[in-house]
């Protein structure tokens, strides 16, 4: 009797505030365990206020999850169930619960601005989920956000740092995520129709409690200075996310640079998504972009498999050098994060059709894959440290990168104008090697060629310019049947520089051009032979061998 009053008196008295972080700061929600009854409701205070029955506790506990219907979620498709929705994993963050949806719910959301914080394994199943963005409080808030328990921390005794370096020179309390940033340096000063000034001089990896450098993502700058260090401790177990059938009701705001979140934000190391799918209805003729449904940042080891996306509608605005332009919108982003795979999945709608924009986009990330895709795009914005495509098939947009390490495409398909295309917006750049074996090249353009790209080598883009020093192509079709009767072959460079034809050209930042290009076994639909490049001069010194 005693222990039982002791434990009732616990549960009585016992209050925890969780807090959600959102764009715009912390929501509180308070959940206590009293007697009355298990619901949701908003208190004076305006704090999402979730009381649990300590009766309902132990029965939760005993059967190891919880859904959202035993918080009040109504999933008639019509009630905006993001409260009870949020309340339910709070809950389950506190007690460590799995969450799952309920069979056959359809589950509204509306524009409130709430966010669920997902800790634990949560298994959507075959419920629906209807994102309504047509009238949102804060476009900055994400719907779902999957968060770490571990807290980040200031690392003390770093204060430069060398490119693959392999061990720091302090301990850590365990394997961290480490992000790095010097102001004072400015990489990526961008190039055209949305130029900018740069962003500051930034890199992520990983190191072990003794300091020692995951080299299979390796440091890619020199730090004379660090003006910024944050580590986070990896997550040593795997959360799961299962199922889910999420459809986007899309905003109609105006078309200009204002990203919409409204999305599922991974911000945990070790988290695999198993079979979602993303749908988007309610496009007109104008809209502001998205910065990914499924966003991936600042985290390691993320698999998304089994799973289906869509490309969004692309919108054009004014970009900052006062020229209309596409706005990039994706379903896809990943930032700042490594180990990142995507493994056999696909988009709704045709790869190949052009009103979409490219489905991914990728900053500050290592190690990227796509194993088993149909995705209209792969896409590195500014840099990343060894990728590779196998077994995908890539549409309109193809492949476009920039970085380092090794780019690497195997038994892959590409509908464009080239093989990789080199952003020119960044320079262009490539610091390691491309390996390509076993892939078709359907060409979509007047001219076919293998790397494409520009350099006019008179804008500073804050860093040495590289193209891959070594590219080997093996077991390369390519399917240029439908080009015209004027139509001299393909060719493995593109024209990068149309001014640079002879040695009075100089190139006040210059470009490093690549050394060998080893070719075996491609072959065309047309007969025609593979050339160098419509610019022979550029690309004189370049070493081709058969």
């Amino acid at each position: 009797m005693i222990k039982h009053f002791l434990l009732l008196s616990f549960f009585l008295t016992y209050l925890i505030a969780v807090y959600a972080q959102t764009g715009t700061g912390q929501q509180n929600i308070v959940v206590t365990y009293q007697q009355g009854k298990t619901g949701v409701r908003i208190n004076e205070a305006g704090q999402l206020q979730v009381n649990v029955l300590p009766k309902d506790v132990q029965k939760f506990k005993a059967r190891g999850w919880v859904r959202y219907s035993d918080f009040g979620a109504k999933g008639d498709g019509k009630t905006d169930d993001i409260n009870t929705i949020a309340a339910t994993h709070a809950f389950a963050n506190q007690q460590d619960l799995l969450v799952k949806a309920d069979e056959g719910a359809t589950y509204y959301i509306g524009g409130k601005e709430r966010t669920a914080v997902i800790r634990t394994s949560t298994d959507f199943g075959t419920a629906a989920f209807i994102i309504d963005d047509t009238e949102v409080e804060n476009r900055n808030a994400s719907v779902f956000e999957v968060r770490s328990r571990l807290a980040p921390f200031k690392p003390e005794g770093i204060t430069s740092l060398k490119r693959n370096q392999a061990k720091l020179s302090i301990s850590l309390p365990a394997t961290c995520l480490i992000t790095v940033t010097n102001t004072g340096v400015k990489h990526y000063i961008r190039f055209g129709p949305n130029q900018d000034n740069g962003s500051a001089q930034t890199d992520i990896f990983i190191a072990d409690k003794n300091g020692n450098v995951d080299m299979n993502a390796p440091i890619i700058w020199d730090f004379s200075g660090i003006t910024d260090i944050t580590a986070l401790p990896i997550d040593e177990d795997t959360l799961n996310i299962a199922g889910g059938r999420f459809t986007s009701i899309a905003n109609k705001a105006e078309s200009k640079y204002a990203y919409y979140a409204r999305n599922i934000a991974i911000q945990r190391s070790n988290v695999v998504v198993d079979g979602l799918e993303h749908r988007v209805t309610g496009e007109g003729d104008h809209g502001a972009p998205y910065g990914g449904f499924i966003n991936i940042s600042n985290c390691a080891h993320v698999t998304v498999k089994n799973s289906i996306l869509t490309g969004r509608k692309t919108y054009r605005t004014i970009g900052s050098a006062g020229e209309p332009v596409p706005m990039g919108t994706y379903d896809i982003s990943v930032d700042h994060a490594l180990h990142i795979s995507f493994v056999n999945c696909r988009q709704t709608n045709d790869i190949n059709d052009s009103r979409y924009w490219g489905i991914m986009g990728s900053n500050y990330c290592k190690n990227l894959l796509y194993d088993a895709c149909t995705f209209s795009r792969f896409d590195a914005h500014k840099g990343v440290a060894n990728a590779a495509i196998r077994n995908s098939v890539l549409g309109h947009m193809g492949i476009n990168a920039i970085g380092s390490g090794t780019l690497t495409i195997e038994n892959t398909t590409i509908y464009g104008s080239s093989l990789v295309n080199l952003r020119s917006d960044y320079g262009g750049t490539w610091q390691g090697a491309f390996i390509i074996r076993n892939c078709i090249l359907v060409s979509r353009a007047d001219d076919a060629t293998l790397i494409n790209g520009a350099y006019s080598g008179l804008h500073d883009f804050g860093y040495p310019c590289y193209m891959p020093e070594r590219i080997t192509i093996e077991n390369l079709t390519i399917d240029d049947s439908g080009h015209p009767a004027d139509y001299e072959g393909p060719a493995i460079f593109a024209d990068f520089n149309p001014g640079n034809t002879d040695s009075s050209y100089k190139e006040k930042f210059p470009y490093v051009i690549t050394k060998e290009v080893m070719l075996r076994n491609v072959t065309t639909a047309s007969g025609k032979t593979l050339r160098l490049s419509s610019n022979p001069f550029m690309f004189r010194n370049v070493k081709v061998s058969r």
